[in-house]
């Protein structure tokens, strides 16, 4: 079994790594697990534990429904949290709206469910999770903090591969071994 899902690797620029410094520095005093920008990406779907056998079938269905999807780019713009501010869970960026990323998760969502993979059923909300929010003392610092860049446009974000993760769970954080690259012609 190993623990897997499908993503888009984001390579952040400068602009977005300037913004996660300026975050962990101006949340500093908050309890919040941030995320390696090694280990930046927008998930597609995720399977969780998954057999030997389960991969090669997933690994040929993705390859066939990838097959013909041209590269894109999407918009890395806003921040905000999850659940809500008062009871914050994650820290997130933001992806202005894209036909194409709409497309490749509904191509890789119905390639899933076609081939009896078991998945959350809810609606694709595209984003990158920036920090894992332990707890917090000041969430009026953290709205605070956040709305800066609520409206700003961040990176764009150039596509031309997914790539089928394992996630390795360790003491340090996750380790995300690819399995396998299904480049975008």
């Amino acid at each position: 079994m190993k623990r897997v899902f499908i993503a888009i690797k984001v390579e952040p620029g400068g602009e977005l790594l300037r913004m996660i410094s300026s975050l962990k520095a101006l949340l500093g005093a908050e309890n919040i697990k941030w995320v390696d920008t090694v280990n930046i990406h927008v998930t597609l779907a995720f399977l969780g534990d998954t057999e030997e056998k389960r991969i090669k079938i997933l690994v040929n269905m993705l390859k066939e429904r990838y097959s013909g999807f041209h590269e894109f780019e999407f918009i890395l713009a806003g921040t905000g949290v999850f659940k809500n501010f008062r009871d914050p869970r994650a820290i997130w960026v933001g992806i202005r709206s894209s036909e194409k990323l709409l497309m490749l998760s509904n191509i890789t969502t119905d390639g899933l469910k076609e081939n009896g993979f078991e998945i959350e059923d809810r609606q694709f909300n595209p984003h990158l999770t920036l920090g894992r929010i332990k707890s917090v003392k000041d969430t009026g610092n953290l709205t605070t903090v956040l709305e800066r860049y609520m409206d700003s446009q961040i990176q764009i974000v150039h596509v031309n591969e997914v790539i089928l993760y394992e996630s390795i769970l360790k003491q340090t954080g996750p380790l995300y071994k690819p399995l396998a690259k299904f480049p975008l012609s």
